[in-house]
């Protein structure tokens, strides 16, 4: 099976769907979908199964006209029409991504032409076709060539169609305790190591990156900032090396236990990736490091409590980071502890951090549900059986996903130096969608995703 049908197929099974909020007064598609309980195939066939889940209801903003999935539908035209199987592709959208060098400029992969000059009564006046690609000649003289591949992924579900879009994972993992007796990890000077730590992390949401020296923070600092080309800035700096000293304003910067949480909640668009390397940790012990899988006990919560789901996808949360002098960041709009891709459903990020938690976005006498809700989740994050307990060691990078797991430690004693730092989450899938597809695929699929 083609890679690309693989991650379509696993999302058809087991990506989460949610209503949206009755206030968005969205239409209800009369789809259901229902999670699979067998185990899910993982790479080295490490995986563990998803719990037993329920038919859910769900609602779509959009409603698409593709039946199926169109990779080999033919492409014909007829009666002013380009049809991809049963799907009408309509005359302006046709235009509009027209890649000819004057609608498309090829170096900078931008739309050259004036979309809303193009006549609104625009007609096919002749057509024809090689059987990869179809040449078209309009009605207002222009010429274009359409590439079948490209047409036929438009035509597509909007589930097909995210897969380079969002550099979905082929074959996630969901996990609990057991990955610790085989954590995914990569050298740091492996052959296409960059792939395959990105693949780790997209699959499994976190990796090690080993054989790291560790004389200085140097050579970490190179090693996160290759992944994008630059680190995020943020009130902490970019790369950033801290010990317990309260330097900065967050429990971070002290010695005590913390709960799993995601970073950054108090942003707009918390960080995408975020790095951990234990430097040195001297006169003391403790501070081992918890990892736990937000998206697999969303998976389980979504299967023992849909309602309960359901609330903590539809209520927006707000947050701050106040703890610096000078400083009030919020969030420019309250966000839900789940969000999803609004055409297609998947679960795309987990917003967890009860430290920075501000006000809930319900009147006061409704927030118990929330609470209750929440409850429920918290429960599932510190089941054993979900948190992945690791003592961090000098060489070792800990990089893991921000938006999916989540992450704490036990106290500690002594003096431990750590560095790290955040990359944000489109500049790292943009790297990871031309290591796994390329430019050219990558940049065939923007029209139609």
């Amino acid at each position: 099976m083609a890679a690309s049908s693989r991650s379509l197929a696993f999302w058809q099974r087991v990506a989460p769907r949610v209503p949206f909020c009755a206030r968005e007064r969205t239409r209800t598609c009369a789809s259901v979908s229902r999670l699979q309980s067998s185990p899910l195939s993982g790479i080295h066939s490490r995986s563990t199964p998803i719990a037993n889940a329920v038919l859910v209801k769900t609602q779509c903003r959009y409603k698409s006209s593709s039946v199926g999935s169109t990779s080999s539908a033919p492409v014909e035209t007829e009666d002013n029409v380009l049809r991809v199987g049963r799907v009408k592709i309509p005359n302006i959208w046709l235009r509009d991504n027209c890649q000819c060098s004057t609608c498309f400029h090829a170096d900078t992969k931008q739309r050259l032409h004036d979309t809303f000059q193009i006549p609104h009564n625009l007609r096919i006046r002749s057509s024809e076709s090689d059987g990869k690609t179809t040449a078209i000649e309009w009605s207002d003289g222009h010429r274009s060539r359409y590439d079948h591949s490209v047409l036929r992924q438009a035509a597509a579900p909007f589930k097909e169609r995210a897969i380079i879009r969002q550099g979905l994972a082929e074959e996630p993992v969901y996990w609990g305790s057991e990955i610790a007796s085989s954590p995914p990890k990569v050298p740091h000077d492996a052959p296409n190591a960059m792939r395959k730590i990105l693949e780790n992390i997209r699959n499994y949401g976190f990796t090690y990156i080993t054989n790291v020296p560790f004389h200085s923070p140097t050579p970490t600092e190179e090693i996160l900032t290759s992944i994008a080309g630059f680190l995020r800035l943020t009130h902490y700096g970019g790369f950033y090396v801290f010990t317990s000293d309260l330097a900065s304003a967050d429990t971070a910067y002290t010695n005590i236990a913390l709960e799993a949480h995601t970073d950054t909640t108090y942003f707009s668009e918390p960080a995408g990736l975020q790095a951990f390397h234990l430097l040195s940790h001297t006169d003391g012990e403790g501070g081992a490091s918890l990892l736990v899988d937000g998206f697999k006990c969303a998976l389980d919560l979504k299967s023992q409590d849909p309602e309960a789901y359901r609330i903590l996808s539809e209520v927006n949360v707000h947050a701050h980071a106040s703890g610096n002098k000078g400083i009030s960041i919020q969030p420019f709009r309250g966000f839900p502890v789940f969000s999803h891709d609004p055409a297609t459903g998947q679960l795309l990020q987990v917003r967890w951090n009860s430290s920075d938690r501000a006000g809930i976005e319900l009147p006061i006498a409704e927030t118990p549900k929330w609470y209750a809700a929440a409850r429920k989740y918290n429960a599932l994050l510190k089941k054993k059986r979900n948190e992945y307990w690791e003592q961090l060691t000098p060489g070792n990078i800990l990089l893991f996903d921000n938006w999916r797991v989540l992450h704490g430690r036990s106290a500690f004693t002594g003096k431990r130096t750590i560095c790290g730092a955040y990359v944000s989450r489109d500049d790292w899938v943009s790297r990871w969608k031309i290591e796994r597809w390329g430019d050219e695929a990558a940049g065939r699929a923007i029209a139609a995703s």
